[in-house]
């Protein structure tokens, strides 16, 4: 199996550079998310692996071996797309139209790889499509013979283009799940880039989010969900609750009482005595309606209901101004209604940020 190291990678168009000074490593058999915003330089990083842009200085490692590297102080070597055994999946598919299912599976596979092409067919459950075209298909299963046709010449590492992007909500999470379990089970190393946060967060075993052409924060999805690197992080990657907050005795006081922080320090020590800002999940809040006058710590109304089935997020109104939104459990409980009174408490350990 092969891992991918990428050391001090600058590249761009032109005058104009792209990603700067990026360290980035995958380890062999590892699913890694690339996720950013469109303009951050995601796809620019994926045709460097594949071999399609030169960097201007840096490194690219495929295991033990160098297939990119430029730069004062950094080899020198390209290795092009066609020797770098990478094999690619593209949004949509972009299958050949006038070749059949097999033959695009097999295209640039050596004369007689009958076996090898039905094999991969089967793996991804188009065997009885071989003789299929394109146009026959449905987006789904164009983008199951893409991956067949990537995985045909066996590649040490697998680039996924938001291979998914295209697809309605409900096939585009079952097909990424099977994608995803058949690479595992190959022990493929893989790179996928999405502008998807669900998508990075529930298929990955690491995340690495791209901005303005910068690595902000690398690492597993609970770490970067639970821990993230700074406040539009935070925000990038969920809906979160922001409240203002001063911080005392390892607590962050503010208008739900004292919730127990952490923020690299232990308890939050580095703001103690500081205005910061505490942020929460909205599944980290509980809703309760008010007792007595509706005086009590926490006290809101709600001002909109959204409704999913399997949950609910309710924005509320604290006493002081301030909008949250608040994840409730679905199934039979009706939600609160805009309008009601309710009482929003901290049930998780908050994050602290700068003012």
């Amino acid at each position: 199996m092969t891992g991918v190291v990428v050391h001090g990678l600058t590249a761009g168009y032109g005058s104009e550079a792209v990603l700067h000074d990026l360290d980035l490593t995958v380890p062999s058999g590892a699913i890694s998310a690339v996720l950013g915003r469109s303009g951050s330089g995601k796809t620019t990083l994926l045709r460097i692996l594949a071999g399609f842009v030169r960097p201007a200085a840096g490194t690219v490692q495929f295991g033990d071996r160098l297939v990119a590297g430029a730069g004062a102080g950094f080899p020198h070597c390209f290795v092009p797309p066609e020797k770098r055994r990478v094999g690619i999946v593209p949004q949509e598919g972009a299958l050949f139209p006038h070749l059949s299912v097999s033959e695009n599976v097999g295209f640039g596979l050596p004369r007689h790889s009958e076996s090898r092409i039905g094999e991969l067919l089967e793996m991804v459950g188009m065997g009885s499509y071989a003789r299929a075209r394109p146009h026959e298909l449905s987006g789904g299963q164009q983008q199951r013979v893409a991956l067949a046709r990537a995985l045909a010449p066996r590649p040490d590492v697998v680039l996924l283009d938001e291979p998914f992007s295209s697809l309605d909500l409900a096939l585009r999470a079952r097909l990424r799940s099977e994608v995803c379990g058949l690479l595992r089970s190959l022990g493929t190393t893989a790179v996928l880039v999405t502008h998807d946060q669900e998508e990075a967060l529930s298929i990955a075993d690491l995340v690495a989010v791209l901005r303005d052409g910068r690595i902000v924060q690398a690492g597993t999805p609970a770490a970067l969900y639970t821990e993230p690197a700074d406040l539009e992080l935070a925000r990038f990657l969920g809906e979160v609750a922001e409240l203002p907050a001063v911080v005392r005795g390892g607590l962050a006081t503010c208008s739900l009482g004292d919730v127990v922080v952490g923020s690299g320090e232990p308890r939050g020590l580095a703001f103690e005595g500081g205005d910061v800002v505490l942020v929460l999940r909205p599944e980290q809040l509980e809703l309760s309606r008010p007792a007595g006058d509706g005086r009590q710590v926490g006290a809101g109304v709600v001002t909109q209901t959204a409704y999913y089935g399997h949950d609910a997020v309710v924005q509320v109104e604290l006493a002081d101004g301030t909008r949250i939104p608040v994840r409730t459990p679905g199934g039979v409980t009706s939600p609160p209604r805009p309008g009601e009174a309710v009482v929003v408490r901290a049930t998780g350990v908050g994050r602290l940020y700068p003012r």
